[in-house]
């Protein structure tokens, strides 16, 4: 079953994917996801700690998850509990 994810984007990450520069996407994978979800990612702007209301959907192509990634912003148990995910975009 295909399924519509929503995620948080920074601005400078959500104008990448706003002009097809960045076709991947890396997460915590604290979540499902697979090929044929459409991952909705909304800009989310840290300053006034709010949605800007902008959002682009895209089709996800491809999930690779890895708990081998050594560099990260995440806590080793975090890690350790649900590893890494990149997750290939395109246009829908």
């Amino acid at each position: 079953m295909d399924r519509i994810i929503e995620k948080k984007t920074l601005p400078e990450y959500f104008e990448k994917v706003l002009s097809g520069e960045k076709k991947f996407d890396l997460r915590l994978a604290d979540f499902d996801i697979a090929e044929g979800d459409t991952l909705v990612f909304r800009e989310w702007d840290p300053a006034t700690k709010d949605y800007t209301g902008r959002e682009v959907k895209k089709q996800v192509t491809m999930v690779l998850k890895t708990k081998d990634t050594s560099w990260h912003n995440h806590t080793p148990e975090e890690i350790e509990k649900y590893g890494w995910q990149v997750i290939g975009v395109e246009d829908l």
